[in-house]
């Protein structure tokens, strides 16, 4: 541990967002970044706590102090290696993930959490522009062969750990990219797909094998799979959304929020879309049903869009407000209420309201 009152003189500092009046007008990242230097100090406000809760709270359990550490040191190498043990893509975490771990923070308990969600994006980048992340195809073959359904990040995450272990893996994915949801359903405001081909090519590079446009149970008999594999892994996620069945649901306009988001995702890649399946919020007045992170990116997404007015509508009451970034719930999640980018851009956030039915001709 390099300094252990940092937590008593520093004070936490986050990178920051793009100015408003400009990312609303393009699709690119809203989250900016800290220096190299300014980067170091915030990881030096870790405490290197006896019992790490940011640890426990962690859902890949991220040996978070140890890399904070080494970060506050400036080795960003270690930090890298420490952050690989744990996390196949510490590039995606560290920009999408909830962090529920600066939650459970100590410092949490009457200070500002150490930024460590920013900390994790940090390491990443820099450890690309350094070197140190680069191809390591597994020094032999065990002549196994495994079929993984679904590349989204479940998928990618076992196809890498199975071909670190030399088996031979083909991922199987029905879109005509790899990603899954990090391609098509979080905005690129959020995360720029550049850094998700970033992470292909290596994993390209290292002998892992794609085979896009194939739906297993469409166009590929699951029994092929079953005979020429010796293993298969189903990742395909949640694709099922929940639906809102009320009077009404069935009229012109109303659309699930993945079919929205994904769309203008493909939209993003260069995919035309017929002009009779465009969804657009382009001048319309549109409303939001839920209040989660989904309904955040559908607002962002809209106000890119041009939309002419976003009520975002929440079944549960109004969660109750608290000054700075002290959590009253530690070391839990707070129910606290969150603003979000997007709703800095644009939105009229309603609460306690429950939709009975949809008016409309």
């Amino acid at each position: 541990m390099g300094d252990p009152r940092g937590f008593l003189k520093i004070e936490r500092k986050e990178a920051g967002n793009r100015p408003l009046q400009d990312r609303i007008h393009d699709f690119g990242e809203v989250e900016q970044t800290l220096n190299s230097a300014d980067r170091k100090l915030q990881a030096a406000r870790c405490m290197d706590c006896g019992i790490p809760f940011c640890h426990w709270a962690c859902p890949v359990i991220n040996v978070i102090p140890e890399w904070q550490d080494e970060l506050s040191k400036g080795d960003w190498k270690k930090a890298i290696d420490l952050l690989h043990t744990t996390n196949n893509f510490p590039e995606f975490t560290g920009r999408i993930c909830p962090a529920p771990c600066e939650s459970a923070c100590v410092l949490t308990i009457d200070k500002s959490p150490v930024t460590i969600r920013e900390n994790e994006a940090a390491i990443t980048e820099m450890a690309f522009r350094e070197g140190h992340i680069k191809v390591r195809p597994p020094v032999e073959r065990t002549g196994k062969k495994v079929a993984v359904i679904g590349s989204g990040p479940a998928g990618l995450a076992c196809a890498d750990q199975l071909n670190k272990e030399g088996h031979l893996v083909t991922v199987y994915e029905k879109e005509d990219a790899v990603g899954g949801l990090l391609r098509y359903g979080i905005p690129d405001f959020k995360l720029n797909k550049e850094l998700v081909d970033r992470r292909l090519q290596i994993l390209i590079e290292e002998g892992i094998n794609f085979q896009t446009g194939t739906e297993v149970g469409g166009n590929l008999d699951i029994r092929e799979l079953v005979d020429h594999y010796d293993a298969v892994c189903i990742a395909i996620g949640a694709e099922e959304p929940r639906d809102l069945p009320v009077e009404g649901r069935d009229l012109e306009g109303i659309h699930f929020a993945m079919d929205y988001l994904r769309q203008q995702n493909k939209v993003n890649r260069g995919q035309e879309i017929p002009y009779d399946y465009l969804i657009t919020a382009k001048d319309k007045n549109v409303v939001v049903l839920g209040g989660g992170d989904t309904g955040s990116d559908c607002v962002g997404t809209a106000v890119r869009q041009g939309a002419k007015s976003i009520t975002q509508i929440e079944i549960l009451p109004k969660p109750r407000e608290v000054e700075g970034k002290e959590n009253p719930d530690w070391p839990y999640v707070a129910n606290v209420l969150k603003t979000s980018t997007s709703h800095e851009e644009g939105c009229d956030r309603r609460w306690s309201l429950s939709t009975r039915k949809f008016l409309g001709e």
